[in-house]
């Protein structure tokens, strides 16, 4: 047989045995919707999959305003403010539950008692009656919907509730992660990598057990905020305020095994709806708190190379921290963190449109988005 035949003939059979074997499975924890593609568990969570009853909310950019303690609630059709209403003091967060029938605002009243959750009808926009919770920084949902996780940052500590009434269930102590705020589970549902803000380490903790595994401090000693999983599942990405930057991390080894840089203040992390991209945006500053105008970008990894393609800035500075993707993938809405605005970025062209809100809006939502269920922060639908 001549060389490119049997070149041919081994191509062939080769490709046979890869048809013949079967696609890779992911034994979820018990309860947790199947991972439908384990090359993308972002599949579900493409443009065009929003589930019909989600589809028929009204579509609202809904900003949690810090000190202002109050939410805005913007109309992307019209890029205007359409509505403003009180919620409690500090509000930190809007939470899109696991079943996406409410969003909840977190309301953690820094250095005081008296934090609430104040939850929003995505149907009307309209708040409803508070609920008194300890110190809800953030909050987060077990995979299979059971519980609702708030993380109770000055506690160091995450609290295990029920995911309607919000009544506490259980407590569990995370001693060595002090500022612990973000989060992003494994692709089967196991653990969960949580950011130790002000300690500049990870905490994984065992979903299942409940249980800390373990705490891993970074190369840089930095100051970690968002954590979100890669396409696959095999790596996490953790934006680092203080190092500029993403660390790259083997959530399984719990080891770090690289760092993109990308620009001051890297601070949220969004997937693009096909999810080949890495939204990070850099606040512009490595300070907690800062002056407005700063040097703020959005910097654009590629999942699949690990590289930084594009950095969009600010016109005339700014200060991108949290917020989410639009449904159909076309717009990055993120809050203006020290610039009282609201930036609604062109993922196609990286320009921006500028809306002012109240006063140091943080972790703002996009409503309606595509997916089956959520596991919180903004909007970590799967």
């Amino acid at each position: 047989m001549k060389p490119r035949a049997l070149l041919l003939l081994l191509a062939t059979l080769a490709a046979g045995i890869a048809a013949a074997q079967p696609a890779r499975q992911i034994e979820t924890v018990p309860g947790m919707p199947p991972v439908v593609d384990p090359a993308n568990l972002y599949g579900e969570t493409a443009a065009g999959k929003v589930r019909p009853e989600v589809a028929a909310d009204l579509p609202r950019i809904y900003v949690p305003n810090r000190r202002s303690n109050d939410v805005s609630v913007i109309d992307p059709a019209t890029m205007q403010v359409v509505d403003r209403f009180k919620v409690g003091i500090h509000p930190q967060h809007v939470v899109p539950s696991w079943d996406l029938r409410t969003l909840w605002v977190t309301n953690n009243a820094e250095g005081r008692t008296d934090g609430t959750l104040t939850p929003i009808d995505p149907r009307t926009g309209k708040p409803g009656n508070p609920v008194d919770v300890d110190d809800p920084y953030n909050m987060y949902f077990t995979p299979d919907g059971r519980f609702a996780v708030v993380v109770a940052e000055a506690h160091k500590r995450l609290d295990f509730r029920d995911p309607h009434t919000m009544a506490l269930q259980s407590s569990l102590a995370v001693p060595e992660c002090a500022g612990i705020n973000h989060a992003d589970f494994s692709i089967d549902g196991r653990y969960a990598i949580f950011t130790c803000e002000f300690a500049g380490r990870l905490a994984k903790v065992d979903f299942v057990e409940r249980k800390v595994l373990g705490y891993l401090r970074l190369s840089k000693g930095g100051m970690p905020q968002d954590v979100r999983i890669s396409p696959d599942g095999a790596v996490f990405f953790v934006a680092d305020m203080r190092a500029g930057g993403v660390f790259v991390i083997d959530g399984d080894k719990f080891t770090e095994i690289g760092f993109i840089a990308t620009g001051v203040g890297a601070h949220g992390l969004y997937p693009s709806r096909d999810a080949t991209k890495l939204y990070v945006a850099n606040r512009g500053s490595n300070q907690v708190y800062a002056a407005p105008g700063g040097k703020g970008s959005v910097s654009v990894i590629d999942f699949a190379t690990r590289k930084v393609e594009a950095t969009w800035p600010i016109p005339g500075g700014g200060s991108p921290d949290m917020g989410n993707v639009s449904a159909d993938g076309r717009t990055l809405w993120l809050s203006g963190r020290f610039d009282d605005m609201v930036y609604a970025i062109d993922t196609a062209t990286g320009g921006v449109r500028k809306i002012r809100v109240g006063t140091e809006p943080h972790g703002l939502t996009v409503w309606p988005q595509p997916g089956r269920y959520s596991l919180g922060h903004t909007g970590n639908l799967r």
